[in-house]
């Protein structure tokens, strides 16, 4: 533990480091994200659109150009985390019982499945009566869903991979915090700090 009052940094200001240039394009990215999200509830539409037929077509062909990133941050979970032991599955665009329209892309591995518990779930849903779809996990809330061409899909990779992160943080709390069901917590790979982990 650090003594506030004897550490050689006491009661002088940080500042922050100055932001990378593509940290700075991911943080407009999702302030521009939340802005359309405001200017759909405002305006009543979704990328210009009225009405929910069009509205759904255009979250079809979101969910088509998302589809290459969620499985990218699920398996670089898999990868990570799981040491190659989980599948990732894609759902496709399907009707649910609201009549809304969702697709779901999950990473299952032997241990979640033993400690029954959920898989890590990325979810983008297009509720009946929503103005706009939305991203989700099974564990974390909604975040906008505003995709319109790959370089926007290709943005939200960060997002993606912060839903997929904290559902499985969440699913090993579920347990009470048994990190078993995550095999890099028990394997042979160690983690290595990198300069980046000090950022």
């Amino acid at each position: 533990m650090v003594d506030l009052q004897t550490s050689p940094n006491a009661g002088s200001k940080s500042t922050p480091p100055a932001p990378s240039s593509s940290a700075e394009t991911v943080g407009k990215r999702q302030y521009s994200a939340a802005l359309l999200h405001f200017i759909d509830l405002r305006d009543g539409t979704h990328g210009g659109a009225r009405s929910q037929d069009e509205k759904e077509r255009l979250y079809t062909a979101a969910v088509e150009l998302l589809d290459p990133y969620a499985r990218q941050a699920l398996e670089e979970l898999n990868s990570e985390l799981m040491l190659h032991t989980g599948e990732v599955l894609a759902s496709g665009v399907r009707r649910i019982k609201d009549g809304g329209v969702e697709a779901v892309w999950t990473l299952s591995w032997p241990a979640q499945r033993a400690a029954r518990v959920g898989p890590v779930l990325i979810r983008a849903y297009f509720g009946s009566g929503f103005l706009h779809p939305h991203l989700q996990s099974a564990t974390v809330g909604d975040w906008p869903l505003n995709v319109f061409d790959d370089e926007q899909a290709a943005a939200e990779l960060p997002t993606l991979r912060a839903l997929a992160t904290a559902d499985i943080h969440n699913l090993v709390f579920q347990l009470g915090g048994d990190h078993r069901i995550v095999p890099a917590t028990i394997g042979e790979r160690t983690y290595e700090r990198t300069d980046d982990d000090n950022r």
